[in-house]
């Protein structure tokens, strides 16, 4: 069965969503036949790539909040993401455009290395000191420590175009799906989990998804005792 994860590096409660599912997902019975595939989702994706400004003045700006209330926010933010045992910096982060993160991710999942980037580019953003934001050698860095190659990783974020529209196909597709926020996990193409939720919202949800599997249905076209392998070996044709 496939987990689909619509996020955004600069999303904290993808941060905390992440480890949530994690946790249920590391106590499904079925664990070994999820597959768990990122995509894409911009929170900002109109602003340029060297626009960076501290999360509090981001927030202040686009909330219409004040300084305080701003950081009572990560405050408490920073309270859920420790009872989920993960990092966060309270103060003194930035944010800015996280399509080149996106494009490398897109390069990773091809590697088989999807996971292990993302979950890096998480931590630095919310729990370490170096930005991640203008900074294409600190992503490479990140990708050298997800297990990529850090030549492949430095043309992929070279060259803007590569894996654009990938980036764009999943933010088109989010759309399509109704999701307006994230993160947004999709199971099985069947059902939608909206948020960060509690680790036994996704457990249930995993649970109800699974036994809803439709049963595999055998198409039987000409002889019904054509030859197969098996355990036992195979079967040879006689003479």
């Amino acid at each position: 069965m496939r987990v689909e994860i619509w996020s955004d590096i600069a999303c904290p409660w993808c941060y905390v969503g992440k480890a949530r599912f994690e946790k249920a997902l590391d106590a499904f019975p079925h664990r070994d036949e999820i597959e768990v595939v990122h995509r894409s989702f911009e929170l900002d994706p109109g602003r340029a790539k060297g626009d960076i400004q501290p999360v509090l003045a981001m927030l202040t700006k686009k909330y219409g909040m004040s300084e305080a209330q701003a950081q009572a926010g990560e405050e408490n933010l920073g309270t859920q993401a420790g009872a989920e045992g993960l990092d966060y910096r309270t103060r003194d982060r930035d944010h800015g455009n996280t399509f080149d993160m996106h494009r490398l991710l897109h390069f990773a999942k091809e590697q088989g290395r999807q996971d292990e980037l993302i979950g890096l580019l998480y931590r630095a953003n919310f729990a370490e000191e170096r930005t991640v934001f203008g900074d294409g050698e600190r992503l490479v860095e990140l990708a050298v420590a997800a297990g990529l190659d850090a030549d492949a990783a430095r043309a992929v974020l070279a060259d803007p175009k590569a894996y654009a529209d990938d980036v764009r196909a999943d933010e088109r597709e989010a759309a399509e799906l109704g999701a307006n926020g994230v993160p947004f996990f999709v199971l099985d193409r069947k059902y939608g989990v909206s948020g960060a939720q509690p680790a036994e919202v996704f457990t249930q949800a995993l649970t109800q998804a699974w036994g809803e599997r439709p049963p595999l249905r055998l198409i039987q076209q000409g002889s019904t005792d054509a030859e197969v392998c098996g355990p036992d070996g195979c079967a040879v044709p006689q003479q």
